[in-house]
């Protein structure tokens, strides 16, 4: 009852907030119609006089308010004042599921989607079958960017099939996708992510982290650890293995040999007959459970591993109280300096590391409501802020005042910004563009990326300061990116989770597999294997009378069609 009373309060408050946007954008008589032509005078940019407001449902990644010159800048190139409104602080997944029962919507709204098996993929679908978003295929079509989406082969087939042009919609596409690559593999930034080590325990043990690729070594290398009672900057004496630096999560890259966790980490993958199980059906549940108990008992990580708050962590990281960090990355603030190095990376049940990849992702959403008068506007909005000139004013600003353009027509932020955005970041926000932090035109045009072709940096101020990431580089060379990149395994398909929707007992399964998570980790800290056991079996038994074999017979006959491949 008290669950249900705080969801009918947040609907009736959604509710409310929705209605102060407004559900239609009324057109003025000044507004000019996005079928005709713009003004005399006008630029070839110019969409329509009018406001449009969108809807977030990504709570405190939005930033709500527009730098003024900004969006004076967007008005005179294009006639749109952007409205943008955040939910979903305390729960994304429950606003935009208020927000669709409340109906009453917005010109548009956009919320987080990184695979067709998404909670939110669901709720919009039944949200397109009530009829209540604009088919936005045919105006994909008239446009230049987004036109791509509808050309074979540039989308990954979940995006393609899963997430826009789902068959049951003959054609119709409810959805557009976000975060689509131009091209397969592309990537940002160089990312190494996993455990790490300070350098200096590392050195004094002689010991070459790189070469640390099994669970066992690392557990050898803790005990080493433990036994040289290595200090912190305060002088306490260390935790060989601290929790994440963003805290008590349970992630795979410090026991990855013990993970039955397929390509997306969903627990599902393949044995060596080819046959679909999920790591309940398997022994390396129990595995990991043994391993991480012989951690625990032995006081070689932190008790709080997989509960510790996310500032606390972090503190730990920056005082050097954790020898090991269990997961973190070479961009992180907390390690600029280059003090820990990365952990091997330590090889996967099925053999030797490799780098896998998709050969696309997707991520974020957006869909128009049917309520929206010329929803036509908005998809032009969105093509000319995922345009190259678009995606200048959102991702780099007002040229004169926040950059300038060099010889070969690329932008080349101003140096007073990126000193702004070093000594007083939140400042430098308020200037009010990506670079900075203000992610505004990403909800609408954050797709068909390559910035390295686009603006000639991979990365905001890269021309400007060639050291601006020297330390994450470092790493990246140190742990041999570029060789690994070589032999990257590019995939495409499908999240094993991508057909939960359909399978009748979705919500139940949904549940069961939540419910083998939280089993994992109060196996972790049972007395005993026996006790861990009994948690592990019952977890086992609740999946299976929430249907996994069933599921897993549909996973098989999916993946027998080239057009929803599975990918483990």
């Amino acid at each position: 009852m008290y669950i249900w009373s705080k969801f009918m309060a947040l609907t009736l408050v959604i509710s409310m907030l929705l209605s102060a946007c407004g559900t239609k954008s009324q057109p003025s008589t000044q507004e000019a119609s996005s079928s005709e032509k713009p003004a005399s005078g006008k630029p070839s940019t110019w969409i329509a006089d009018r406001k449009i407001k969108g809807l977030v449902f990504m709570g405190s990644d939005v930033t709500e308010e527009m730098n003024p010159e900004i969006a004076a800048k967007l008005k005179e190139m294009t006639g749109i004042e952007l409205e943008l409104q955040a939910l979903g602080h305390d729960g994304s997944q429950k606003a935009l599921a208020a927000g669709l029962a409340a109906g009453d919507l917005p010109d548009f709204i956009a919320y987080y989607l990184n695979h067709s098996g998404r909670p939110e993929m669901e709720m919009i679908n039944k949200a397109a079958r009530e009829e209540m978003f604009h088919d936005l295929a045919p105006l994909l079509k008239d446009t230049t960017i987004y036109k791509k989406y509808t050309e074979e082969g540039y989308l990954p087939l979940d995006t393609q099939y899963g997430v826009m042009f789902r068959p049951e919609f003959n054609g119709s596409a409810y959805v557009a996708h976000l975060n689509v690559a131009r091209e397969g593999g592309y990537e940002v930034r160089k990312y190494v992510s996993g455990p790490y080590i300070r350098k200096d325990i590392a050195d004094a043990l002689g010991v070459d982290p790189r070469t640390i690729t099994t669970s066992e070594q690392l557990y050898d290398l803790a005990k080493k650890i433990k036994a040289g009672s290595f200090k912190d900057k305060n002088g306490k004496e260390v935790y060989p293995i601290g929790p994440t630096v963003w805290g008590g999560i349970d992630r795979s890259g410090l026991y990855n040999d013990l993970v039955w966790t397929g390509f997306n980490g969903e627990g599902f993958g393949r044995d060596k007959n080819g046959k679909i199980l999920h790591e309940s059906q398997t022994d390396y549940g129990m595995k990991r459970v043994e391993f991480v108990q012989k951690l625990l008992k032995e006081k070689l990580m932190h008790p709080e591993y997989y509960s510790m708050e996310e500032n606390r962590a972090k503190e730990g990281v920056l005082s050097d109280s954790f020898a090991i960090v269990g997961d973190m990355h070479n961009y992180v603030m907390e390690n600029k300096d280059n003090r820990y190095l990365p952990i091997g990376p330590l090889n996967t049940v099925d053999g030797p590391y490799r780098m896998t990849s998709t050969f696309k992702g997707g991520y974020g959403a957006w869909s128009i409501p049917t309520t929206t008068e010329h929803p036509e506007d908005i998809v032009k909005l969105a093509d000319f802020l995922a345009s190259r000139e678009g995606k200048l004013l959102w991702k780099y600003g007002i040229e004169g005042r926040d950059y300038d353009l060099d010889a070969k027509g690329n932008p080349v932020p101003k140096k007073e910004v990126l000193d702004l955005l070093e000594k007083d970041p939140v400042k430098a926000k308020a200037l009010g563009f990506t670079g900075v932090g203000n992610d505004w035109g990403w909800y609408l045009g954050g797709t068909d990326l390559n910035d390295l072709a686009d603006f000639g940096e991979a990365s905001y101020g890269e021309s400007v300061n060639k050291d601006i990431n020297k330390g994450p580089l470092e790493i990246a060379e140190y742990w041999n990116y570029d060789e690994k990149k070589k032999q990257i395994d590019l995939r495409d398909g499908y999240a094993a989770l991508a057909f939960i929707g359909e399978f009748p007992k979705g919500s139940m399964l949904t549940m069961a597999l939540d419910k083998y998570k939280e089993s994992l980790i109060r196996a972790y800290y049972a007395k005993d294997m026996t006790e861990a056991k009994s948690i592990l079996d019952a977890a086992a038994a609740q999946l299976k009378s929430a249907g996994i074999e069933d599921y897993i017979k549909l996973l098989e006959q999916k993946d027998k069609d080239p057009k929803t491949k599975l990918i483990f």
